[in-house]
């Protein structure tokens, strides 16, 4: 498609429907999602207990970008382009690792962990290093959770901070530590993946181990009830029990969506495993179990389901046209020793479980909207959260 059929596109798609599938097939459309959406937003890159000691690093890759995520001699967290300022070979090879410096294995150009260029062999007179630095990325690290921003002129980071720290401070999350971190690949549009995600509405025939803790599963008249319950209780163990939605920003604000709800647990679970019992020790300062779930936002792709013991961050990140990855990262108390604390199958169990049920539904969704007959239907009132987003985004690519 050329921007005018795409903006023809846009402007005839119904309110209330869903997406016509040339928005998960089109070539240009993809680029459009990469540059307009991903390149502009704040982005889950890791958590800082993945890189704790001077030196440490781990590579960051999205849409043919590669990032270095390093912990500076200055023990702040720092991000550079893994680009060679000399002939623009990739300077990290490995994934993850720990360096003294970074030495491009190419022509041996050396950087400072901060990315300043300390050493280029048999340069003419007059070369001058300071110009030659790697080239920094945008970072904020917001409760321990590390964001990147690929645009000139990123949205205001500062926001999500000022909203949505006090929600998450209880949590404690910069004193939390990676479980378990999984990827989910699937062969299907990356907005496929993050609209299944943003519903319930299949939830009751598609995740039983879900739908019979989570009370998202049912209609909102049938656990308003335990909702005020909830409410009541969550002062008592530690938890604010407002809520707050800045979700679909604009403007200066662009990718720096933040949001947190709660909902109760139902049958007596107290958080989100297959027994309904805990799994793993009361997360920073939470004191007692207070019997819901917590969902949290931060920009348009990760989101996150946070329970007394553990915290659930799901992040959606494209491959390409017609895939995409989601990976589950599970965090825990900081100081909570696997095998004697918690054991990491009954940690994961759930999560792990819907996702894969999950990858066959989306990977199904996809083989279906690429029918010639494909129709685009009417959302439910259990997908209002989808309709939204969806608003959001063709006024994102528009």
């Amino acid at each position: 498609m050329n921007d005018t059929e795409i903006e023809q596109l846009i402007a005839r798609q119904k309110t209330g429907f869903a997406l016509e599938n040339a928005f998960y097939e089109d070539d240009e459309i993809y680029r459009r999602d990469i540059e307009r959406i991903y390149l502009r937003s704040w982005l889950y890159a890791g958590h800082q207990s993945e890189i704790p000691g001077k030196g440490d690093y781990f590579v960051y890759e999205l849409a043919g970008e590669s990032v270095i995520i390093v912990r500076g001699n200055d023990d702040q967290i720092h991000a550079h382009m893994n680009v060679c300022r000399h002939r623009g070979s990739h300077v990290c090879w490995n994934q993850k690792g720990n360096s003294r410096r970074f030495t491009c294995p190419y022509h041996g150009w050396t950087y400072e962990l901060d990315g300043q260029l300390v050493a280029a062999a048999h340069m003419r007179e007059g070369f001058d290093k300071s110009r030659y630095g790697l080239k920094p990325v945008y970072l904020r690290v917001c409760e321990g959770l590390i964001f990147i921003n690929f645009a000139d002129e990123p949205g205001n980071f500062e926001a999500v901070e000022r909203d949505l720290g006090p929600f998450l401070k209880p949590y404690q999350l910069d004193r939390a530590r990676v479980a378990h971190k999984q990827s989910y690949p699937m062969n299907a549009n990356w907005k496929l993946a993050v609209e299944n995600y943003k519903e319930c509405y299949h939830c009751a025939p598609a995740h039983p181990e879900y739908s019979r803790a989570h009370s998202l599963a049912l209609p909102d008249e049938r656990w308003q009830e335990e909702r005020e319950r909830l409410l009541e209780r969550m002062p008592t163990c530690g938890l604010n029990n407002a809520e707050m939605d800045h979700s679909y920003t604009t403007g200066d604000e662009f990718g720096s969506d933040r949001a947190y709800e709660h909902y109760p647990l139902l049958r007596g679970h107290v958080t989100g495993s297959e027994d309904g019992k805990p799994v793993a020790p009361l997360m920073g300062d939470i004191t007692d179990w207070d019997g819901g779930a917590h969902d949290f936002k931060i920009g348009p792709v990760l989101y996150a389901l946070a329970y007394c013991d553990h915290v659930v961050l799901y992040n959606f990140k494209p491959l390409s046209r017609s895939r995409c990855d989601c990976e589950i990262i599970w965090l825990v108390n900081g100081d909570a020793v696997e095998g004697k604390d918690y054991e990491l199958d009954r940690l994961t169990w759930l999560w792990d479980v819907t996702t894969k049920a999950d990858k066959a539904i989306i990977e199904h969704n996809q083989a279906g909207v690429s029918s010639r007959t494909f129709e685009p239907g009417p959302f439910s009132t259990f997908e209002e959260s989808t309709q939204r987003w969806v608003e959001w985004y063709l006024r994102a690519i528009a």
